[in-house]
């Protein structure tokens, strides 16, 4: 058993390779193999979004504070809030992050296959974000 104490792994800036606008990730569980699973808190501030991407096998998200939006491909662009669970398929083309006035964190749970967990894509248009 491991015990990570709160503060003791750093926060870092969100990549511009991932990220629109102003992002804090918070690293909480790295894998051991054989486990594959990821988590980190995720803080967008307001206006700041993921990159359309996807994940080899699915992801998690639960949100814990602030106000966001949430769009898979051709989809309508969805609401979340503190307690919304949202549940993304392997391979779905999706983006997510902070309403234009307000910021939102939420856990992202997502897992590694042959040391790769995301594909990124094309950033979210302003109209894509606005819809």
């Amino acid at each position: 058993m491991e015990i990570k104490r709160s503060g003791s792994q750093p926060s870092r800036k969100g990549p511009a390779e991932w990220f629109t606008g102003t992002v804090r990730i918070d690293p909480l569980i790295e894998p051991n193999p054989p486990a594959r699973a990821l988590c980190i808190s995720v803080t967008f501030e307001p206006g700041a979004r993921t990159l359309w991407h996807s994940h080899p096998l699915g992801q998690a998200l639960i949100v814990t504070g602030g106000c966001g939006l949430a769009q898979r491909w051709e989809g309508p662009v969805e609401k979340i809030r503190p307690g919304d669970v949202i549940c993304i398929p392997a391979g779905e083309k999706h983006w997510h992050g902070a309403t234009p006035t307000t910021a939102m964190t939420h856990i992202a749970i997502y897992e590694q296959i042959d040391g790769k967990s995301a594909e990124w894509m094309e950033k979210v248009t302003d109209e894509q974000y606005m819809a």
